[in-house]
């Protein structure tokens, strides 16, 4: 056939190859013990939501568990008390945390309407019962708020984070900050934004480096 042949394709000509979705790893029991199969039903949650609501890009879905839910349930080790999700939009790290550590108190805080509503609707069909969703920019709740942690994860540079965050930690709490491969750049960016909030002992840690999977990185620091 020639280019001149060829016919336009029309609209039920188009093919779409159903995406592929990560198979839970063995390393999630490791983490999740008992309540794995809610950590799942999480997960099945997220791939039916994930595109239609914007909460996660179908490229995320080959990786969902070791980027996704994984990386966030690792840091579950370090919380303890009250902690709140800063921008936690389809949930994470937040739902993952709860399910991880029944034992802890999370609020997830997420200024849209339509993701607060998700998060909302899934905290119930989970059975959650130590997390709550406030609908809420954090900086206007940050004369209400009295966390012993913050997390945040992919929402901003530190420097926009750490004003966002650190208002709503108690004295001598602290903040728990997902990052990537340039944290400690983050840090040296954030240098003025750190001693306007008071903050001390800023340290970038990777948890989970015991385990068969990769580590998450996070920037903590104790804000005084």
């Amino acid at each position: 056939m020639t280019e001149s042949d060829a016919q336009p394709a029309g609209p039920n000509d188009v093919q779409t190859e159903p995406f592929h979705v990560e198979q839970r790893p063995l390393v999630a029991t490791e983490i999740f013990g008992e309540h794995v199969e809610k950590a799942q039903e999480f997960a099945d949650l997220l791939v039916r939501d994930g595109e239609l609501l914007g909460l996660l890009g179908p490229q995320e879905y080959p990786r969902l568990w070791t980027r996704h839910v994984i990386n966030s349930a690792l840091i579950a080790p370090l919380l303890h008390g009250r902690v709140g999700d800063v921008g936690s939009g389809a949930g994470l790290p937040g739902i993952p945390l709860a399910i991880a550590r029944p034992d802890v108190d999370f609020t997830l805080i997420e200024p849209m309407e339509r993701r607060s509503t998700w998060l909302t609707e899934t905290i119930q069909q989970l059975g959650l019962k130590n997390v709550t969703v406030t609908r809420a920019r954090a900086e206007e709740i940050a004369d209400q708020a009295a966390f012993d942690q913050v997390t945040a994860r992919a929402v901003a540079a530190l420097s926009k984070l750490i004003p966002w965050t650190a208002p709503l930690v108690r004295f001598d709490g602290e903040l728990v900050l997902l990052k990537g491969r340039s944290a400690e750049a983050e840090i040296e960016k954030a240098a003025k934004a750190i001693r306007k909030f008071h903050l001390e002992n800023v340290r970038v840690e990777e948890v989970g480096e015991d385990l068969d999977t990769e580590p998450t990185r996070v920037i903590r620091a104790t804000v005084r």
